[in-house]
């Protein structure tokens, strides 16, 4: 490339040098200037690149100038100058533009993707062809291929001439076979053992799970954050000296096996011996020292160095020092391999809020984000109080975005303005909906939701969901800031059919209207306790061939019952994401009872634990338990049956057909229990497809539970069912689709199993 060039400037020069015309060119003085040889291009754009002007004088030493100028630009492969009288002539010979580029047998990459890159080169339709941009084409590809582990890529580029001086581009792409790691080296390690060390790498070689993390596919970014790691397992082991002294990767000759070898000095193991304190502390020594996480005389560690320091810095900021400025200094002893640790504290000013500024919230009032805002005006600066007020505000859900920054004033160095921007959703949402679930059958539903209505804050729902199981009208409204201490404040209206034996339980069916009021009443920023106050009326209504069961609770509690139920619920919900979590947890206690005196008298006491631990980017470990329950008191003779607890399915025990664990009446219909005892493992990660890793989660899963009527017989933890398999979940645009392959294993010859479970339109 470096040799075409050269020869090019060359030519260039010689032709310059050696022109006829400009060596009969004598000195002028343009009268004018004409430009010959245009196609696409306007004269405009010659005169504006063109250094010369009309009554200027030109000799034969500015010509070469004026010829490098053009040919700068980059539109034209020849320019010559010639001379008329004091006209000055400008013939030029035009590129040829880029009518088109296609690219061909690219799998890996999708085109737009490459023709973005290319676009970045100089390269795109509509572009004028540049022969040194052509060259280039082969190394951005396959720069981009390189990252896939596409050694072997092969690029072929053909330039089709088309009429009007354009030109069509072919870029035909042969991948190859994707070069897999073969094996990863670590030499120089003498004290820890090289699978511990490569446990820290994300790069291995070709396992059971690369397949979906592509954990086998080198990259150099990769590499890079994985020789941190392993710097970072060192240091904070108390290996101070610990070096990489170099590492080597290498290809094999087909292009399909990658070797890497990286070499270390492992070094000695270094202890603390003193920790120091120094610097302006603006607060007692006893307040800073819980925060340093160090002990005389355990193992050096950089990250619990980098986290105390990081930890006296938020402090220093909670007490408004904004900008404080806390160094460690390691002071080493090489003779006794110890370490003295000192934190220098510089706090600086302290500073506090002159405004909050609020930007964005077109629809939205302002006082809606500032009772959010724990960072009050005119109070001191608090690091802490501004991110829970950003969180506070993402938990709101009217906001796509929303952004908080805190500048300095201007001419002032203790103050400083906290900015916060939203991006706000739509306030309201008009649906209508379809679904399917193999107990419900087809659903649908429509509905009108203002989450934020007319920019207060407060939800308004209507909305009608129909299957062959269920049919459910209700109406809602909530004041999340019923009191200015955040006390919430909400009624419903709700009247639900449903039909039992439709979805294979007993064969009942209940008419109930429901009209209740609740209150929440934040006790943190992710705990609540729920009041609610509900008149449920029901009309219970036996169906075709009942069960003896069915006709007994009927005969001894009516059909026609009015109940006043209370309910009392404590919530704890830490999850960075409602519908697929990777971390965090939700806990659920919940207690009801039907007021003394209501014709049925009941309670029930639940309790939900959903927690998720991240193994990985890639991986994220669900555990879940779910307690349940209920009995009768009072001249109530038993649970009502729509009260009971069921198990089995896509919700509890799959694998298990909907419903239908636990006690059944003497029809051999599912009856449900007062006690439901299930439990969840699961593995969950993204789709192996790039496009769908943030809407597509699969997970592997053992789920054990069933339900009991401990009225009647003891809890037998023999009874537990368990079941294994592969779970789908998808966030499409028309709605939550899940599906699951259970494979039952202990089940019984009176239980009814359902290897695959799906349901469309509703959470899975």
């Amino acid at each position: 490339m470096k040799k075409f060039t050269r020869l090019f400037l060359l030519s260039l020069l010689l032709g310059v040098l050696f022109s006829p015309a400009l060596r009969a060119f004598e000195p002028i003085e343009v009268t004018d200037i004409r430009i010959e040889g245009l196609q696409r291009i306007s004269a405009g754009t010659v005169f504006n690149y063109l250094p010369v002007k009309i009554g200027q004088r030109v000799g034969p030493e500015d010509t070469a100038g004026l010829i490098r100028e053009l040919y700068k630009t980059g539109f034209f492969k020849d320019v010559r100058l010639e001379r008329e009288g004091g006209v000055l002539i400008v013939s030029v010979t035009e590129r040829p533009a880029i009518a088109k580029i296609d690219i061909t047998g690219n799998k890996s990459i999708e085109s737009e993707q490459l023709l973005t890159s290319l676009k970045d080169i100089g390269l795109a339709e509509g572009r004028v062809l540049n022969r040194f941009v052509l060259d280039q084409i082969e190394q951005e590809l396959g720069r981009l291929f390189f990252n896939l582990g596409k050694y072997g890529v092969e690029v072929k580029t053909t330039v089709t001439p088309l009429e009007r001086n354009r030109v069509a581009i072919s870029i035909d792409v042969r991948e190859g076979v994707t070069a897999k790691i073969k094996k990863i080296n670590i030499v120089g390690n003498r004290t820890v053992d090289e699978d511990e060390l490569l446990d820290e790498f994300e790069l291995s070689p070709t396992n059971w799970v690369s397949f979906i993390s592509r954990n086998d596919q080198y990259s150099r970014q990769k590499l890079s954050g994985d020789l941190e790691k392993l710097r970072s397992y060192y240091l904070d082991r108390g290996y101070i000296n610990f070096k990489i002294t170099s590492t080597q990767v290498s290809i094999t000759p087909n292009k399909q096996d990658i070797y890497i070898t990286v070499n270390l000095s492992e070094g000695d193991v270094y202890k603390i011996r003193d920790i120091k304190l120094t610097g302006d502390l603006v607060a007692p020594p006893e307040n800073f020292y819980p925060l340093i996480h160090l002990k005389r005389g355990d193992e050096f560690s950089r990250k619990q160095v980098l986290g105390s320091t990081e930890r006296i810095t938020g402090m220093l900021g909670d007490l408004g020092y904004a900008f404080a400025n806390v160094n460690n200094i390691p002071d080493i002893d090489e003779e006794t391999k110890e370490v003295d640790v000192t934190f220098f504290v510089d706090p600086g000013k302290r500073v506090y809020v002159r405004r909050v500024n609020m930007g964005g919230n077109n629809e939205t009032r302002d006082e809606v984000l500032r009772r959010e805002m724990r960072q009050m005006e005119a109070a001191w600066f608090s690091g802490a109080k501004v991110k829970d007020s950003k969180k506070r505000l993402q938990r709101l859900d009217y906001f796509e975005e929303v952004h908080v920054e805190t500048p300095a004033v201007p001419g002032s160095t203790d103050q400083v303005d906290v900015n916060v921007k939203v991006v706000e959703k739509p306030m309201g949402n008009l649906g209508a909906g379809v679904g399917f679930s193999q107990s419900q059958g087809a659903i649908f539903n429509a509905s009108i939701a203002q989450n934020n209505f007319l920019g207060t804050g407060k939800r308004i729902t209507a909305a009608v969901n129909t299957s062959s199981a269920n049919t459910v009208y209700s109406l809602g409204y909530t004041n999340p800031y019923y009191t200015i201490d955040g006390i919430s404040r909400g009624f419903n209206l709700s009247y639900k059919e449903t039909d039992f034996d439709e979805v294979d339980t007993a064969r009942y069916l209940i008419d109930s209207f429901v009209a209740g009021v609740t209150f929440g009443i934040p006790t943190s920023d992710t705990d609540r306790l729920v009041f609610d106050l509900d008149f449920d009326s029901t009309n219970f209504k036996l169906g075709e061939d009942a069960s003896t069961e069915l006709v007994d609770y009927q005969n001894e509690n009516g059909s026609d019952t009015n109940s006043l139920r209370a309910e009392l619920s404590w919530s704890h919900d830490s999850r960075d994401s409602a519908l697929m979590p990777t971390e965090g947890g939700y806990q659920r206690i919940s207690g009801s009872i039907s007021i003394p005196g209501s014709d049925l008298e009941y309670y029930r006491l639940e309790y939900v634990n959903k927690y998720f631990i991240p193994l990985s980017k890639t991986f994220t470990l669900a555990l879940e338990g779910d307690l349940g329950y209920g009995d009768s008191y009072g001249s109530t003779t038993k649970l009502p049956p729509w009260r009971n607890f069921f198990a089995g399915g896509h919700k509890t025990v799959r694998g298990y057909k909907d419903f239908s664990l636990g006690p059944r009446d003497d029809n051999g219909d599912p009856l449900g229990g007062n006690l439901r005892v299930v439990g969840n493992v699961e593995v969950l990660f993204p789709a192996p497809f790039k496009l769908m890793e943030k809407s597509v989660r699969i997970g592997l899963f053992v789920d054990a539970g069933n339900v009991y009527d401990i009225t009647e017989t003891a809890f037998d933890f023999g009874k537990i069912r368990y079941s294994t398999g592969i779970s789908g979940f998808w966030l499409s645009p028309f709605g939550a689709f899940g599906a699951s392959f259970g494979i039952p294993l202990n089940d019984e010859s009176d239980d009814e199993t359902e290897i695959f479970q799906f349901a469309f339109g509703s959470a899975f």
